[in-house]
């Protein structure tokens, strides 16, 4: 048996068992016919799959709730005219119940679970002619199909545990639905481009006006004209393949995709102020950070997932990019303290719909809804949520809102380029943000680790007292909260400053046992494999790093840390590779240091003598005594790979330097 999510349609034939007491050859007849000319077609031609009908009943799966009350819609309105010549009391009137949900498959093709039960629950409260969808399907479709549905609130049902959103659609309502013709032939031309399923021949001589319409129907739907078909561009797109990823593309060799692997796209500010784009920014983050608590997820970094922000992307574009199966997007508004939250989860195969929720509440229960949302969103996919303590002690109300909303900004600032004036300003706003809300995690958090930042990039104007302050508030976020994969990164890069590698080693790891998505964490630790004598083994981590964010603005600088890798086991032309691919991607100093060094003991003079006027030119007046003394680690083994690289640079034509 296997787990997937579906839209679900449940149909049946109010009163059959009446007109088959009635007239059973007949009724039978009749609803053979009405398959057949119908029903069938239009399933077909909405890449439905019938799963198995029973009497009057049909039990029909569908790639997209879009698809599936399209598909309802059209075939209601073409049942107000099939037998019109017939008495009222004996023809066929349809009822719908549409879910979208979770659904259990069976070797046979069978389906069950919670998907298949809440729309067999919905049928019945349709009317004869109308349709009846859960809030699921409702929120995927209410922007895209131009069909008014009543809310009918939330509805005990049946063995359903929970209420269910129902929203109806009545016979009256899609009776004055309208479709031009011209509609339905551009749509049936855009329809033949995208390979859908073309249209039937046109009717032969002879058929009765009755049967005219079926056709114009079913050519219809055929065409899957329905409104707002441009959406339904779906099939001639190539899936996401493990050997096309943007981590090929960086030098990595291809790996299968994981099952459960996806990119939070940047959620839309759709508040009136723009001023609240760092909420947006923040809640896609937070996001981020807590769907890696899904079991088994592969959950691309923010870092790659931002560089999407503010352009019109294709998911399956995406999804090729990546190398993920879904692309979680959705939108915030804040109005005062009130918030609103609407996401999708697409599928980046298909393009289509496979689960949507709104979420609102008030400001201060932000944390709440990020964990409901999470829960959700879990339950969809028919995973587990790991560390769900560490969720809700990270999302933890805040005592203060103001300087929650502080706390946002100061992470927005801090993930911008990395340069000295945002990472103090960034100082500052966490500062500001703990001088109005001491405990706020948040800030303790985004003060260590901008702290730690300032201190790593040599521009903190007192490192003795900036390393206090970023262990002070990290030991305080642990203390409270030892799961926190971002706090356990923070304090591995302190250590690292201080050069007690083999602990700082041991934090990255405990980042990484507790987020197996932080890609910064593989690449830092990957470093400190280096740093350790154990370059061979600081590859796989650079490469997971590379494959979780395959777009991030650190890309370069992990890809110089491959090429070190390769240099420090004297894998020359490797090195070159590597470091050639870094300084394509964006030129720094480092990367020329080991080109000049390699090219030089492979005998390549001139490149090495190129890379070393690069170098210059990036670093005027650096010189082999300046690397010799750089104290990059004090591990023996690294040391003795080290003069190596010291050695080549001489030979690559390195000014000496001063030798004291």
């Amino acid at each position: 048996m296997a787990r997937r999510l579906a839209a679900i349609l449940v149909a049946d034939i109010v009163g059959y068992s009446r007109l088959m007491g009635r007239d059973e050859g007949g009724t039978i007849r009749r609803l053979n016919a009405l398959r057949r000319d119908i029903t069938d077609p239009a399933i077909k031609a909405a890449q439905g799959r019938i799963v198995k009908t029973m009497g009057d009943g049909l039990l029909v799966e569908f790639p997209s709730p879009l698809r599936a009350v399209s598909c309802a819609v059209r075939v209601q309105k073409v049942m107000a005219e099939w037998e019109a010549n017939l008495p009222e009391e004996k023809r066929f009137h349809l009822r719908f119940g549409i879910n979208v949900g979770d659904v259990i498959a069976q070797p046979d093709g069978d389906l069950f679970g919670d998907g298949v039960n809440v729309a067999a629950r919905l049928e019945p409260l349709a009317e004869p002619g109308g349709l009846c969808v859960s809030r699921s399907v409702h929120d995927q479709v209410r922007d895209k199909l131009p069909f008014r549905f009543e809310d009918k609130g939330k509805l005990e049902l049946k063995n359903i545990a929970r209420p269910i959103g129902v929203f109806a659609l009545s016979a009256d309502a899609i009776h004055a639905l309208t479709m031009a013709d011209d509609e339905e032939d551009d749509a049936e031309s855009t329809s033949e481009a995208n390979g859908a399923v073309p249209p039937p021949s046109p009717p032969v001589a002879g058929h009765t006006p009755r049967h005219r319409g079926l056709v114009g129907f079913v050519a219809g739907v055929g065409a899957l004209g329905f409104i707002g078909a441009a959406s339904w561009a779906l099939w001639p797109v190539q899936a996401p393949r493990a050997e096309n990823t943007l981590a090929v593309q960086n030098g990595l060799p291809p790996r299968p995709l994981p099952s459960l692997s996806l990119v939070v796209l940047p959620f839309a500010n759709l508040s009136n102020d723009p001023e609240q784009e760092f909420f947006a920014d923040g809640l896609t983050e937070d996001l981020t950070a807590d769907l890696s608590h899904l079991a088994g997820s592969f959950v691309i970094a923010r870092n790659t997932a931002f560089t999407y922000k503010g352009k019109a992307a294709d998911v399956r574009q995406v999804g090729r990019d990546l190398g993920v199966r879904y692309a979680l997007e959705g939108s915030v508004r804040r109005t005062g303290d009130h918030v609103v939250l609407n996401a999708q989860l697409i599928s980046t195969d298909t393009g289509a719909n496979i689960w949507s929720d709104r979420f609102e509440g008030e400001r201060s229960r932000l944390g709440d809804l990020q964990i409901e949302f999470v829960a959700r969103l879990a339950r969809s996919l028919d995973v587990q949520i790991t560390q769900a303590e560490g969720l809700r002690v990270l999302r933890e109300k805040p005592t203060n809102v103001a300087a929650s909303d502080l706390a946002m900004v100061g992470w927005s600032i801090y993930n911008r380029p990395r340069t000295e004036d945002n990472l103090k300003e960034a100082r500052r706003i966490f500062e500001q943000a703990l001088a109005i809300d001491p405990s706020l995690a948040q800030a303790k958090l985004g003060l260590a680790r901008t702290v730690a930042s300032l201190v790593v990039t040599k521009w903190s104007d007192n490192v003795t007292s900036d390393l206090e302050i970023a262990e002070e508030n990290i030991s305080s976020i642990i203390a409270v909260d030892p799961q926190s994969a971002l706090a356990r990164l923070v304090r591995g890069d302190i250590l690292r400053t201080k050069h007690e590698l083999e602990y700082s080693l041991q934090e990255y790891q405990l980042a990484i046992e507790r987020d197996r998505n932080i890609a910064v964490a593989y690449a830092t630790a990957g470093l400190v494999k280096i740093f350790l004598g154990e370059a061979s083994e600081a590859r796989p981590l650079i490469a997971m790093a590379m494959r979780l964010s395959p777009r991030d603005p650190l890309t370069n600088v992990w890809k110089h840390y491959m090429c070190h890798s390769y240099v420090h086991r004297a894998e020359w032309q490797e090195a070159v590779t590597w470091c050639n691919r870094s300084v394509a991607d964006l030129p720094f100093w480092l990367p020329y240091v080991d080109l000049a060094a390699a090219n030089a003991w492979l005998g390549h003079d001139k490149e090495a003598k190129a890379a070393v006027a690069n170098l210059l030119k990036l670093m005027p007046g650096y010189t082999v005594q300046k690397w010799a003394k750089a104290d990059w680690s004090r591990n023996p083994t690294f040391l003795k790979e080290y003069q190596l690289i010291v050695e080549g640079l001489r030979m690559a034509g390195l000014p000496e330097g001063q030798t004291d």
